[in-house]
């Protein structure tokens, strides 16, 4: 009855004019931003959080929810007419989707892509309502010692599972904890670390660090590379060959199935956007009478995986609404959002303002129905954004990011700071040098500064940290977590080859988002 309450509540929010606005302004830019290959959710959101700094919370919010999961859709339409997927979800779409545009069913593939993100996109709202106020609730009762253990737990869980190696991405984590030293203490208020440098006074802002690395880093990454031709334009998607009777019939139970695959993996932060679509791929191949049409245009590849990654992206908000850790990088730039507006996701944030989070999550389920409006009748249209020239795309791109950066602070400094970490993202991508764990650990670095600092007041030497069952089992679980390496190779020296762990963590570790 309390959770109806507040999705009435909710629904009293999202429905205002302005906050409908913000989320049609955020699913046509999440689409546009999915559909141009070398753009994805993480660049797009970071080029705008400045804008989000002089607009209404709630509405900016909505917006940057609405590009993130409308995005996730955009990323189809490249994959399918011109086999390059705009963002990583999209990536095993394009392997039958693309196939079906070639046989000339472009239509039929987009058409059940469509409807499979709206399911998988309301599976993931729905869990994420049912879920919010017990887990809330839950998490109101913890304190400094449990909120340090928690937030430890889900930063291993982002920076061990979420890379190629754990030692690298410890290494990456603890960068990004030394960016947020230089400036006034959290506590005292005296300046640490700042060399006497004025600039630093303030400390490093995380805006222009996440725009450049993933907005300025993106751009010259892929400033060099060769657009694909399109093998298929809009002229031949008609509306009555997207949505068949007959492809519904096919795939009804294949959606069904995403769909539960991306909410619960949704809710495990760092499992990232491409591991639900690549087990629902292989679920449904392995479940099809057919399994040799799969890589041919088999319309179940395009409808489980694009069903999974729409319900994963919905159900990913549940850890950072409930708990305040961000299920992915992508939501990690979104919580950045809150905290440059002053608030901070978790709890706290539900019990005193439950009009403006239950207006955000009502409003991706009107952010849905948007999207299929969208997507079925201007599928033409979006086709064309794909022939944008990459020469026109990126300086845009990036003088839009020079000017967000200075208006934040009005500091030329945040410029400087924006092109030398694009540099340093730039560098590191082509090292494969992971850059999640630096921005994860910007993002939460001070959340876990100050549990930490709480926690050692209580007892004076830290030891309340080891007290309660919760915090232990948390830090318990993040160090099996961190040490995973070694005793992963003591299981495989034992058995004497790859285990079936070995090989999720690799799966998993495929895709940051």
């Amino acid at each position: 009855m309390e959770t109806l309450e507040y999705v009435l509540m909710g629904f009293a929010t999202a429905l205002q004019p302005g906050n409908l606005v913000y989320a049609l302004v955020g699913c046509i830019l999440g689409q546009i931003i999915g559909i141009l290959p070398g753009l994805g959710p993480i660049a797009g959101m970071s080029v705008l959080l400045p804008l989000t700094f002089y607009l209404d919370p709630t509405g900016a919010i909505i917006m940057l929810a609405a590009i993130y999961y409308g995005s996730i859709y955009g990323g189809t339409i490249s994959a399918v007419l011109i086999g390059v997927p705009g963002e990583g979800s999209s990536a095993i779409t394009a392997i039958d989707g693309f196939q079906m545009a070639k046989q000339g069913r472009g239509g039929s593939a987009l058409g059940i892509a469509a409807i499979g993100s709206f399911a998988g996109g309301l599976f993931g709202t729905v869990l994420l309502i049912c879920a919010a106020t017990p887990l809330a609730k839950v998490a109101l009762s913890f304190g400094p010692p449990e909120m340090f253990a928690l937030l430890i737990f889900g930063l291993s869980l982002l920076v061990g599972i979420g890379g190629r190696s754990v030692l690298v991405g410890v290494v990456s984590g603890l960068f990004g904890l030394l960016l947020i030293l230089p400036g006034a203490d959290l506590f005292t208020g005296q300046l640490r670390f700042t060399f006497n440098f004025l600039p630093l006074y303030s400390g490093l802002d995380f805006v222009p660090v996440v725009m450049g690395v993933f907005g300025v880093g993106e751009i010259l990454r892929h400033a060099h590379a060769k657009p694909s031709q399109m093998v298929a334009s809009g002229k031949g998607l008609r509306m009555r060959d997207m949505v068949r009777l007959q492809d519904l019939k096919d795939t009804w139970a294949t959606i069904v199935r995403g769909g539960l695959i991306g909410v619960f993996t949704g809710i495990i932060p760092g499992i990232g956007t491409v591991t639900p679509t690549i087990m629902s791929y292989s679920m449904e191949q392995k479940m099809s009478k057919t399994p040799e049409r799969f890589g041919k245009g088999a319309i179940q590849g395009v409808a489980g995986p694009e069903t999974g990654n729409n319900a994963f992206a919905n159900s990913a908000f549940v850890p950072m609404f409930t708990l305040g850790i961000p299920g992915s990088p992508t939501l990690a730039v979104l919580m950045g959002a809150f905290m440059l507006q002053g608030l901070t996701p978790g709890p706290r944030l539900m019990a005193e303002k439950p009009e403006m989070v239950w207006g955000i999550i009502v409003s991706m389920i009107i952010g849905n129905f948007i999207m299929l409006i969208l997507n079925l009748p201007l599928v033409r249209i979006w086709v064309k954004i794909t022939a944008v020239p990459y020469n026109i795309l990126f300086p845009t791109v990036l003088a839009l990011t020079m000017i967000g950066s200075y208006s934040v602070r009005h500091n030329m400094f945040d410029v400087v700071s924006l092109l030398i970490f694009g540099v340093f993202g730039y560098i590191a991508k082509e090292l494969d040098f992971p850059v999640v764990p630096i921005i994860l650990t910007l993002i939460l670095g001070p959340m876990i500064e100050k549990s930490l600092r709480q926690s050692i007041a209580l007892t004076g030497d830290g030891s309340a940290l080891f007290r309660g069952p919760i915090s232990i089992t948390f830090l318990a679980l993040a160090m099996l977590i961190l040490t995973s390496p070694i005793w992963l190779g003591l299981v495989k020296k034992v058995f004497g080859k790859k285990t079936s762990i070995d090989k999720a963590i690799k799966v998993v570790g495929t895709d940051g988002e």
